[in-house]
């Protein structure tokens, strides 16, 4: 494991206030400062969504009659999509800290939002009414099956090893993801090879450096066990970035400044720091529009692909999260695991019911854990910064992804150390788990790890003559996963 749970080395001290008691903070070895950091560090790690999701779902018209873009009218509304995107993943990140003391965060899905913009949006007649609204029944489905057990009893049924694989699968994906985004690593000009280091092989731009320089400071603090490594760093490489942007005048990168910032220009706000939200967006949605413009069996297969990717994503994530923190019990299962599944799944209906796509458990959470936090005041201080983001978002943008990835990279070898939990010596359990932690990054997709650990344990089994050992959902599983796997061809043959 990652890190060892608080009660096995650090003496548990009696509750000293309301807020220590309700959050259970001294009982897990932590203290009220350390989640307000960790909170805070989870933030900056996933800020980015107030920028990108807006970019995804804001910037592409739908196939309606007047082909509007996200909120009604000819030209994009950026600005009430990204205080929206604040807005709900502000609530959701405290009603998960609140119900669940669990430090994870949420946010609007990357992934399924280009999903919501560009394969449901974009079918013939669709409003982007009708595409929220496939999220909203995906969402009240999702939460349906956690409300009668079946999700809670899927995620028990995986067996303990094949958990640890995913969090170190996650753990893989998340530094790869650090790395992409940074652009530290990224696909070459040429096409030559899948991905390249830098720019033609070699850190040839500012931002590269800001990323380089917050790495190594946050490995350095962090092995020196300095209180809030990765806070410091984001700080550090923040200022760094600021710093160079005003001397150097780099600007945003694009095909014609490829040495530029990767998202957004650390800059300090010419207009000020605080901007009025627009929430227009709100409940701009249909619930069952799209059944009279695609028909039933359509609107089946698009919420059967969300609900999937919604399903399992999130169990992969907590488990992760769970096991970084040291709170999983011996089977692997995170303390309150229905609580943090209810919270999922109304994120998903809460998402679509406020036009700014499914929201979901956000991996990037483990930075915060990295970090310290144990309990779910850390979520709470990640939700309130994302609703004062409402209001100041010139500031957020101050933070390049340059100075946020080193911490996803830092955290990625932490939850990567769990992989000596794993019995590499039995191929029935070493095979499947090997499935699951390549996958993950190289597919771009937890759900798509998870599907191929699973399939292949089942299968591995199955062909031992062991298949009595298999728990009957794990057989359900896989066969869903099969579904979700050959999904785009039952789609091309159904003509949606």
């Amino acid at each position: 494991m990652a890190s060892t749970p608080p009660a096995a080395d650090v003496r548990v001290l009696p509750p000293k206030n309301a807020i220590d008691r309700y959050f259970k903070i001294s009982e897990r070895g932590s203290t009220i400062g350390t989640e307000i950091r960790g909170g805070l560090v989870t933030f900056f790690t996933m800020a980015y969504i107030i920028v990108l999701n807006p970019l995804i779902i804001g910037t592409v018209q739908d196939n309606g009659f007047e082909g509007n873009f996200l909120g009604g009218g000819n030209e994009p509304n950026l600005t009430a999509i990204a205080a929206t995107t604040a807005l709900v993943a502000g609530v959701l990140s405290i009603l998960m800290g609140v119900v669940a003391n669990f430090p994870l965060a949420l946010a609007a899905g990357l992934g399924l939002n280009a999903v919501v913009a560009f394969s449901i949006a974009a079918l013939p007649g669709m409003t982007w009414a009708d595409a929220m609204g496939i999220v909203v029944l995906e969402g009240l489905i999702i939460l349906a099956l956690v409300l009668t057990g079946f999700r809670e009893a899927v995620f028990r049924a995986v067996p303990r090893e094949l958990k640890t694989a995913i969090s170190v699968g996650i753990g893989l994906f998340i530094a790869f993801i650090g790395l992409v985004d940074s652009g530290f690593v990224r696909i070459p000009a040429s096409l030559a090879t899948p991905t390249e280091l830098g720019i033609g092989g070699s850190l040839s731009s500012w931002p590269l450096l800001v990323f380089a320089f917050g790495l190594l400071l946050a490995i350095v603090l962090m092995v020196r066990k300095v209180k809030g490594a990765i806070l410091i760093a984001i700080l550090g490489s923040t200022v760094l970035a600021v710093v160079l942007e005003a001397v150097a005048d780099i600007g945003k990168g694009d095909a014609e400044n490829p040495t530029g910032w990767r998202l957004n220009s650390p800059a300090i706000p010419e207009d000020g720091l605080v901007q009025t939200p627009d929430f227009s967006l709100l409940g701009q949605f249909s619930l069952f529009g799209s059944i009279e413009k695609i028909g039933l069996l359509a609107v089946v297969l698009l919420v059967f692909s969300l609900l999937l990717a919604d399903f399992f994503d999130t169990m992969g994530t907590m488990v992760a999260i769970g096991d970084e923190a040291g709170l999983l019990d011996e089977d692997g299962n995170p303390p309150r695991t229905k609580q943090i599944l209810i919270v999922d799944s109304i994120a998903a209906a809460a998402g679509g019911a406020a036009s700014v796509s499914s929201n979901t458990s956000y991996v990037e959470s483990a930075a915060g854990v990295g970090d310290g936090a144990r309990t779910g005041l850390a979520a709470v201080t990640t939700g309130v910064a994302f609703l004062l983001a409402t209001f100041l978002s010139p500031l957020v943008d101050m933070v390049p992804f340059e100075a946020a990835t080193p911490a996803l990279v830092v955290v990625g070898f932490l939850m990567v150390m769990q992989v000596s939990g794993i019995d590499w010596k039995n191929y029935e359990i070493a095979i499947p788990a090997f499935l699951t932690i390549v996958v993950m990054p190289f597919a771009y997709s937890i759900t798509a790890g998870m599907g191929a650990g699973v399939i292949t344990f089942v299968v591995i089994k199955a062909a031992l003559g062991k298949w009595r050992q298999v728990h009957p959902l794990m057989w359900g599983a896989a066969v869903l996963f099969v579904l979700y796997f050959v999904l785009g061809p039952i789609k091309d043959a159904l003509g949606i």
